[in-house]
């Protein structure tokens, strides 16, 4: 309390002390208490103001990206051993993860932890951290562990895949962090980073081939250049014994014409060669994954690839649902 002198009375006037104002950026997430501190209430602004989370807003003039919501997320929490994590991290890392509700922090210790909608609260003694901008997040290879709790092996190898592929991080630094975790999925993220491979370009790649090495056929090269010294490709996948390749066929090859072009060009020379091309779109692997096995199964049969067996693993059905 502040007390001061009225010189027209001989009274003592009491006044309340008034808070400092704090200062708030409106372009970066805030909370509504500091609003308050400031001098306004973010709900009475609804024109000015977007709510992000119970109690955590920004100017409507920012665009909400994944890094703003990033940066939301640890605010609702204390920000002090806390960070954003799981689906919430492999957002900012543009990660191509299927969608997934809600968001994710982490804390280091259980007392942290709060309660908030659209927010899951974790809790561990220690993770990779990183900085990205000025947001703490989960880094790559943590990210890759976090995930194993919430999507399934084939789309945790293309996360993985994809990792590798942007020099994020590393097949050994997954193989590494993934024997030392011990949170929930850390067992299918050791057998997903047994499966990362380097060099792979697409997902849909990634997709063709886990379908086969789920069926327990011998796993292919992945692009490898085929050819002599006249001509020499890379290839999605590749058996050089029985001399076969399997490749993916997205829609992007059909829209480009040149691209069309050239595709027809490498497969009609490496046919000259001798070798047998299979070539598969998405259905194959969406829709019907049944009969791509067994076309692959039998041309490798056929063309004498060692170490294909004669029937295949069940296993690439928990994965591959075949709906045709």
């Amino acid at each position: 309390m502040r007390i001061a002198h009225d010189p027209r009375m001989n009274a003592v006037l009491v006044k309340p002390r008034t808070e400092p104002k704090i200062p708030v950026d409106p372009s970066r997430p805030f909370r509504r208490k500091d609003g308050l501190a400031s001098g306004f209430d973010p709900r009475r602004k609804r024109k000015e103001f977007r709510r992000l989370f119970h109690g955590i807003y920004v100017s409507r003039a920012v665009e909400v990206t994944p890094l703003l919501i990033a940066e939301a997320v640890v605010l609702s929490v204390d920000p002090l051993g806390a960070w954003a994590s799981h689906a919430t991290a492999a957002r900012v890392w543009d990660l191509p993860i299927p969608p997934l509700p809600g968001e994710h922090v982490t804390v280091l210790r259980r007392s942290q932890r709060r309660g908030r909608p659209q927010i899951s609260c974790h809790s561990a003694p220690d993770g990779l951290i990183t900085k990205f901008d000025h947001v703490d997040v989960s880094a790559p290879a943590q990210v890759f562990v976090d995930l194993a709790a919430l999507i399934p092996l084939v789309e945790l190898v293309v996360v993985g895949d994809h990792m590798v592929r942007q020099g994020l991080v590393t097949t050994a630094e997954l193989a590494e962090h993934g024997a030392m975790a011990k949170s929930p999925g850390a067992a299918l993220a050791r057998r997903a980073a047994s499966l990362v491979r380097n060099g792979v370009d697409s997902p849909m790649e990634t997709r063709l081939r886990l379908l086969i090495v789920l069926a327990g056929i011998p796993e292919p090269e992945v692009n490898a250049l085929v050819g002599d010294e006249t001509g020499r490709n890379k290839y999605d996948l590749s058996y050089r014994r029985s001399r076969t390749i399997i490749e993916y066929d997205g829609k992007h090859h059909v829209e480009r014409e040149e691209q069309w072009e050239s595709d027809l060009v490498r497969r009609e020379r490496i046919d000259d060669d001798g070798w047998r091309i299979l070539v598969f779109i998405a259905k194959d692997i969406f829709t019907s994954p049944a009969r791509t096995l067994e076309r692959i199964h039998r041309v490798l049969l056929q063309r004498g690839e060692p170490g294909v067996p004669r029937r295949l693993s069940d296993e690439w059905e928990q994965h591959f649902p075949d709906r045709s």
